[in-house]
């Protein structure tokens, strides 16, 4: 068994003032996750009577994002291309003093302790990342041949879990690495072709309305993401943005010279 000095982010609401509040723990099995960890800490607080933290979880299996935290000042925790319900206590040493806090960005404001709204995400998706076009049923595998770079390119940005670790883990606070993931899983599909520039006009200014950062290359956003995500789809999304802004002005001046 482990001990651990847990420093935690409590905060009752997103209208409140937050301060780290400390805990010991003296039972922590290396064979715990990081979150059974909390849940036994929040069963210890709960029969003392006081409020548990609150933090986001759903699959417990690295798939729906929801599990995003700081952990030491990274996303996530310390290991590369792991969520934080994968993230285990053998991760850490007996004896560590153990930093939680939640995302922090202007466009993730905290709703409780270690919990954020992240609902900026699904307004950028709803402003384009999605094929509006009717495309049929399921069709026979052959029937559109996709080339296999770019069947692997899709498939690497259509691993984003939306988690936002690549915003918190930005110093800008982008969301350049989650919308471009958005942005080149569809347009490297047939399917995707005939929105590819207006989604990448409209998923790029619900970015910006939203208020995340811009975007300066520091590429802490690959190195957080746990599915381990290229910014070559940032370069990709800079393109067809900039095709697209081209193809606006042209049609603006096709349309005033009418």
């Amino acid at each position: 068994m482990m001990r651990l000095k847990l420093h935690v982010w409590r905060q009752k609401s997103g209208g409140t003032q937050g301060s780290f509040a400390d805990y010991d723990m003296t039972d922590v099995s290396a064979d715990m996750s990081f979150l059974e960890m909390l849940d036994v800490l929040n069963e210890k607080l709960t029969a003392d009577g006081s409020d548990p933290i609150a933090f986001d979880h759903d699959c417990r299996e690295g798939i729906c994002g929801a599990c995003g935290m700081v952990v030491n000042g990274e996303p996530h925790g310390p290991r590369k291309a792991t969520t934080t319900c994968q993230l285990h206590m053998r991760s850490f040493k007996d004896g560590d003093e153990l930093w939680i806090e939640p995302w922090r960005a202007e466009a993730f404001p905290v709703i409780k302790d270690l919990v954020v709204d992240r609902s900026a995400f699904d307004r950028v998706i709803q402003a384009g990342g999605y094929i509006s076009v009717r495309s049929g049923s399921a069709p026979e595998a052959n029937s559109t041949l996709v080339p296999k770079l770019d069947a692997d390119a899709a498939f690497d940005a259509a691993q984003c879990i939306g988690c936002g670790a690549c915003v918190a883990a930005c110093p800008n606070a982008s969301a350049m690495l989650f919308v471009s993931a958005k942005v080149s899983h569809l347009g490297h599909l047939p399917q995707g072709q005939p929105e590819r520039y207006a989604r990448v006009r409209k998923m790029v200014a619900q970015m910006d309305a939203e208020g995340f950062g811009g975007c300066t290359n520091h590429k802490e956003c690959e190195a957080a993401c746990p599915k381990e995500i290229s910014i070559s789809h940032i370069a990709r999304l800079n393109r067809d943005l900039l095709k697209a802004q081209l193809t606006a002005a042209e049609e603006k001046k096709v349309s005033e010279s009418a």
